[in-house]
């Protein structure tokens, strides 16, 4: 079993898919035209906000938020090291340094007092991953303080499309946020994708300059830091197609892992529990003392499973020594315990089954 059927998704969607396709190339418009727009329109919509700049990748959407509420060179932005190296990496593009924050060992999201002590060091922008389709559960008091502080807030929301808390979708709370379109996610393309969202009309405008070399006219550039990153308008048109039907193919990923949840029954497993619209289960994530020994027998049962993720940020190869100073206690237990099962809309009830007699199944 894979850890998610992309085939199973393409199968279901297939004639519309071929539809909106067909619809682009017909038209002989393939970049930033009316697919495109339509997507950041509804997109927007969807969300709450003013305005979605649609890009190439859900990294250049980080990156490019950033310089676009005047991150530079030489700042400082406040990210979590449990999440991929995905906001490290977009900081590091701008010459700006990573300040590592830690995360809470239940959410596994960042906190408002990991947030303040990020202010206090002096950082220039803070960056809130929604982890695993759960919402960070004090994004609000943590766009509070950060106003309150005239610090930037960037909620990184690439794993939680849809997600909602106290009835406000994230990705709405901070001063603009960051979405992935890659396959995988919640409201995937077939191919890369990304989008900045923002109700904050000078970002928007500078994110949509930065977006293409810079320009203010064509050929004409005043913005520093700017790139080719557009979003293509077969993809544009493939992710109008998904859209409609996001929050049920949300529901259904909740139903899977309230099932995981209640059915898993094993002394050396801990789960989260189920949980309500505040979660979109982008990943169903499991903690265990012995992770590698139930990985290695879940694929004995041809039962796909990973890691998200083993290496902490400030441990990657990349930087050597440079923070061999850092310790962050939650992020460190977590990257040794955690254990993502397949937990995908299309799964049947008959595959649930599967990999739950799986875990059940498994002797340490």
């Amino acid at each position: 079993m894979l850890i998610n059927d992309l085939s199973a998704r393409i199968r279901a969607h297939e004639g519309a898919i071929v539809a909106a396709t067909n619809r682009v190339i017909s038209s002989g418009w393939l970049v930033l035209g009316p697919e495109v727009k339509r997507f950041e329109s509804a997109f927007a919509e969807y969300l709450g906000a003013a305005h979605c700049i649609s890009l190439a990748n859900g990294t250049d959407a980080i990156e490019l938020a950033l310089r676009a509420m005047g991150v530079e060179a030489g700042d400082r932005v406040a990210t979590v090291a449990n999440a991929g190296m995905y906001t490290t990496t977009a900081t590091l593009a701008i010459g700006a340094a990573p300040f590592f924050i830690d995360v809470d060992l239940v959410t596994r999201n960042t906190t408002l007092f990991e947030v303040d002590r990020a202010i206090t060091a002096g950082v220039k922008a803070v960056v809130v991953t929604h982890l695993y389709g759960l919402a960070t559960p004090q994004i609000r008091e943590i766009s509070q303080h950060c106003a309150k502080h005239g610090v930037r807030l960037l909620e990184d929301c690439a794993q939680a499309h849809g997600t909602m808390i106290d009835g406000q979708r994230v990705g709405t709370f901070g001063d603009a946020s960051s979405f992935s379109f890659y396959p995988t996610k919640n409201l995937g393309a077939l191919g890369d994708g990304g989008a900045v969202v923002t109700s904050n009309a000078d970002i928007a405008d500078r994110v949509s300059r930065l977006r293409q070399y810079g320009w203010t006219d064509k050929y004409r550039v005043e913005f520093a830091g700017a790139r080719n990153s557009r979003l293509d308008e077969i993809q544009a048109a493939i992710l109008l197609t998904f859209l409609p039907h996001l929050d049920s193919a949300n529901t259904r990923r909740r139903e899977i892992a309230a099932r995981y949840s209640t059915m898993i029954k094993h002394t050396d497993v801990l789960l989260p529990e189920p949980m309500g619209p505040e979660y979109v289960g982008h990943l169903y994530v499991l903690r265990s003392p012995h992770r590698d020994s139930l990985r290695a027998h879940l694929r004995t049962l041809d039962i796909a499973s990973e890691v998200h993720y083993p290496i902490p940020d400030y441990r990657q190869p990349v930087f050597g020594e440079q923070y061999s100073h850092v310790r962050l206690a939650n992020t460190e237990q977590l990257v040794g315990e955690t254990l993502t099962l397949p937990c995908f809309p299309e799964m049947t009830d008959a595959q649930v089954d599967e990999v739950i007699a799986g875990v059940n199944s498994w002797r340490p």
